[in-house]
């Protein structure tokens, strides 16, 4: 099969081709736009693989796209291209309402276009499949979990976006029949993500002895899913779901928003021996505006159905995660250098 990665050189996207062309025989092209979160040293280990290529472009161009999509013909589009970081929606919504919006439109556009002119047989094959966020649920109280029969009710710029790009990507399956599928996935963290999340920050600030700012309390609970374990999801869904489903994948292991920052102070002191102890750099931060309190993903639909379930632990991840940026600091000081330097973002207020 043939794959078109939308995004493929950002944090999942980079996950997901280097498990296609490593443990699978398909082909596939990385449609990126090398933002400043796309990192094409996030695919070294199968940049020169002869089943891999990759084309810089940006998915708000529709002929571009539209092109691209003529030019390699796909089985399977995966799009992940999107912005994706809750701050940076918060100082710049502009941006997310372009690219996750729009963009989304010309990806569905184009590959209708191009699903309509496929034989039988390769209409059947295609899917288009959506890469989306639990964001889009909005906020949990103490109780409860997000299904997929979960009303939308987002709180962010960027949760807005993306639920706004799940809406598309239904109707074009409802109204046009484009054989499509949705998936909505808890806080991913692991190896090669960019800095400006809470994980990666955390071990590089705690590494370069600088403070560790939590927000607010620090009480927001999120559900944590390690990044190799959702590619491994999303190729399974790829290959066997049926067209118009939707799955909500999850790791099964909420925590704390401190209880992740201890937990890395421990691994960081074990690690940098007579250099912690580390949570004496953990600095309260005033809140961000509209931060919800807890997200936890109900995940039984996508066991039962394709028998997917997480495989690692978030003790395991988190250790693997830790040792990854401690013997990689040469991929996350370049972005430090010349993208971002740990900078406080999305302190914008009503």
């Amino acid at each position: 099969m043939r794959y078109l990665v939308t995004g493929g050189a950002g944090f999942i996207g980079s996950a997901v081709i280097r498990q296609l062309i490593s443990n699978t025989k398909y082909k596939v092209l990385n449609l990126d736009a090398l933002t400043y979160a796309g990192n094409l040293s996030s695919l070294d280990a199968v940049a020169h693989h002869e089943r891999y290529e990759f084309v810089q472009g940006d998915i708000r161009d529709a002929e571009l796209v539209r092109g691209t999509i003529a030019g390699w013909r796909p089985d399977i589009i995966m799009h992940f291209a999107a912005e994706s970081h809750v701050d940076r929606s918060i100082d710049g919504p502009a941006a997310f309402i372009e690219t996750n919006i729009i963009g989304t439109f010309n990806l569905l556009s184009a590959a209708l276009d191009y699903w309509r002119g496929l034989d039988t047989e390769g209409q059947r094959r295609f899917r288009f499949q959506h890469i989306s966020t639990d964001e889009v649920y909005g906020s949990l109280g103490a109780e409860g979990l997000f299904t997929e029969k979960t009303p939308y009710a987002p709180n962010s710029p960027y949760s807005a976006s993306k639920a706004a790009s799940d809406h598309l990507v239904r109707a074009w399956g409802e109204t046009y029949a484009l054989p499509v599928i949705t998936t909505n996935c808890s806080n991913n963290y692991g190896p090669y993500q960019f800095p400006e999340k809470l994980i990666p920050l955390m071990i590089i600030n705690g590494l370069e002895g600088k403070p560790l700012p939590v927000y607010g309390t620090g009480m927001n609970v999120r559900d944590w899913l390690y990044v190799e374990d959702h590619a491994d999801g999303l190729i399974q869904v790829s290959e066997n779901a049926v067209p118009g489903s939707t799955y909500n994948l999850g790791g099964n292991a909420e925590h704390t928003n401190m209880e992740v920052v201890h937990a890395l102070c421990e691994s960081l002191d074990k690690i940098t021996q007579g250099k912690g102890p580390h949570k004496d750099l953990i600095t309260f931060v005033t809140d961000r505006p509209g931060h919800d309190a807890r997200y936890a993903i109900d995940c039984s639909k996508i066991k039962t159905e394709l028998g997917w379930t997480p495989t690692v632990s978030f003790g395991e991840g988190l250790e693997k995660t830790v040792h990854w940026y401690v013997n990689n600091k040469n991929w996350w000081q370049d972005i430090r250098q010349r993208k971002y330097a740990g900078e406080r973002l999305g302190k914008v207020t009503a």
